[in-house]
């Protein structure tokens, strides 16, 4: 088989392990394609158990049936490999998985290699058709051609997300109203008030749990959104009147951005940097908090992010992303080490597709030919922050606390928008909210005018003994005495005698009193008495105690 004299077909090639292959290979004609591969895919960091099983267990078959060298294979080679592994399962009910796995392996080799075009697809949409298989005729149809009008003008991630939520709806309808034959017979009472009921007990089925209320709201806005569209479309199937209404729509909580504490970021950043379990993952995640990315913008980075702008320093450049804008966020020296010490790490190979451009680009988080993914992200996240005792974090919260941090720091709002690509100043709001110093000063100067208000005893001021003024008696019913000054009258009880600044030492004035001295008005207010303006109808000595109005007794104590 080695020396090309023999093929035996995949139904014998995939029954027998090849034991002898890599001592056998060295003499053959095969050998320097084998080696070729290997080397390729040493360069894009497999490791050597790896390089051996796929290299016996895809390369070795795939050359001994084709019958051509290693240059000359085909992806339909390839997918002759898989369809045999599918018949194998099927006739034997043996797993085939890891040939499956190898086969994925072995593709992204030869793409980098240049000998085929393609690289394995990672799993991909499931057709509508098959999504919406158990909706009820005619509804499915009228919602699978609305999904297909949405395509032209939204994001494939937004259409699938809106498939998901009206697939809820289509199979509610199935359930309680089977004979249903078109969306024009959707009736409020019969079918739109009981699903929005029953939305309230709905079970999320990938965790057995009751669907949250945005989970909720999010049904309501893809149904109202369906209903909404078709009408304005002139659809035959569009209702005849309004069914979803405003009210429909749960309210939902206005809550803070969700930001680690200091102590917690410092723990989580320290882990990931002293004691990483996938180092690219964990430098990803500390460069999405240095500079606040989202997730998809992180992994969408190209290897020429960085750009040096004389007299303005370094900038990271930031592709479209969830609301298809671009930015520059600046960069300090240590960011600049942490993504040279990226492309340390990353595989080199060749150009990929970019899933939004569909150019190909050379991304900076590849790893083992292909780009890094979320999935292997967010399970280097979840283990750092087991490690570190946090429980569980979202990667978006990386995110937020570099948004709070800044926050903290002083920025200003167009700053900010500018910082994380927000499209309306009311997205950056929601940072604002959290640490506002126009709020902290307010309450601060309030506080102080309150703490005043209460009387609470200054020390180094005299307090005014009003006991001893009122022998104990009630402030209201105490007798005052009356002297007349330059600003008014000096009321004062007789405990306190006569005033200081009065020209006599009588406890009324006369009405020929010469040249009156004034109340100083820098005294404590504790100590200085009350002076009440001079008015004609008030002449000296006729008021009496009893005339004074409990307001200026009040004011006075």
């Amino acid at each position: 088989m080695l020396h090309r004299g023999l093929r035996p077909g995949y139904d014998y090639l995939l029954e027998r392990k090849l034991s002898t292959f890599w001592r056998e290979i060295e003499d053959s004609p095969m050998a320097a394609g084998v080696q070729r591969f290997m080397t390729a895919a040493e360069d894009l960091g497999f490791s050597l158990r790896v390089r051996l099983a796929t290299g016996s267990q895809v390369p070795a078959r795939l050359l001994i049936q084709a019958g051509r060298p290693l240059e000359q294979l085909t992806l339909d080679d390839l997918d002759e490999f898989a369809a045999a592994c599918a018949a194998r399962s099927a006739r034997t009910g043996k797993d085939h998985r890891h040939y499956l796995s190898a086969l994925s392996n072995a593709q992204r080799v030869l793409f980098h290699l240049g000998i085929i075009d393609t690289l394995p697809t990672m799993g991909g949409p499931v057709p509508f058709e098959q999504r919406l298989a158990e909706v009820a005729e005619p509804i499915r149809t009228t919602m699978i051609a609305y999904l297909e009008r949405k395509r032209a003008t939204c994001q494939p991630k937004t259409v699938s997300a809106i498939a998901t939520r009206l697939k809820h709806f289509g199979l509610f309808l199935t359930h309680i109203d089977p004979g249903l034959t078109s969306i024009a017979q959707l009736d409020r009472q019969r079918h739109i008030e009981p699903y929005l009921t029953a939305l309230v007990e709905a079970v999320n089925p990938k965790n057995g749990e009751v669907i949250t209320l945005a989970d909720r709201s999010r049904r309501v806005i893809a149904l109202t959104g369906f209903l909404t569209d078709i009408t304005e479309w002139g659809w035959a199937e569009a209702p005849t009147r309004k069914l979803v209404f405003r009210d429909d729509n749960p309210k939902l909580p206005q809550v803070l951005p969700r930001y680690l504490p200091i102590d917690a970021d410092r723990r989580l950043t320290e882990e990931l940097r002293d004691r990483p379990g996938n180092q690219l993952a964990a430098c990803a995640l500390r460069l999405q908090r240095a500079c606040g990315l989202r997730i998809g913008e992180l992994l969408d980075l190209e290897l020429d992010c960085v750009h040096e702008v004389p007299g303005h320093g370094s900038w990271l450049k930031i592709g479209l992303g969830k609301l298809d804008t671009e930015r520059m966020v600046p960069l300090d020296d240590d960011i600049l080490d942490l993504i040279d010490h990226i492309i340390e790490l990353r595989t080199h190979g060749r150009p990929m597709p970019h899933p939004r451009y569909r150019r190909p680009a050379q991304f900076l988080f590849t790893h083992h030919g292909r780009r890094l993914g979320q999935g292997a992200v967010r399970a280097e996240l979840d283990r750092a922050a087991q490690q570190a005792g946090l429980g569980h974090i979202t990667s978006h919260q990386l995110r937020h606390t570099y948004a709070t941090a800044l926050v903290n720091a002083g920025v200003s709002l167009q700053a900010l928008m500018a910082l994380l690509g927000h499209a309306s100043a009311e997205m950056s709001l929601r940072y604002g909210r959290l640490f506002d110093t126009t709020v902290r000063a307010e309450y601060e100067r309030a506080l102080d005018l309150a703490k005043q208000q209460t009387r609470t005893p200054v020390p180094g001021h005299v307090q005014l003994p009003l006991a001893d003024i009122t022998s104990g008696k009630n402030w209201k019913d105490t007798p005052l005495i009356k002297s007349r000054l330059a600003g008014g009258f000096c009321l004062r009880a007789p405990a306190q005698g006569a005033c200081t600044y009065a020209p006599t030492s009588a406890n009324t004035a006369p009405a020929s009193m010469p040249s009156p001295v004034p109340c100083p008005s820098s005294l404590p207010s504790v100590l200085m008495p009350r002076c009440l303006p001079v008015t004609p109808k008030i002449e000296a000595g006729s008021p009496k105690p009893n005339d004074i109005g409990d307001s200026s007794l009040d004011s006075t104590i």
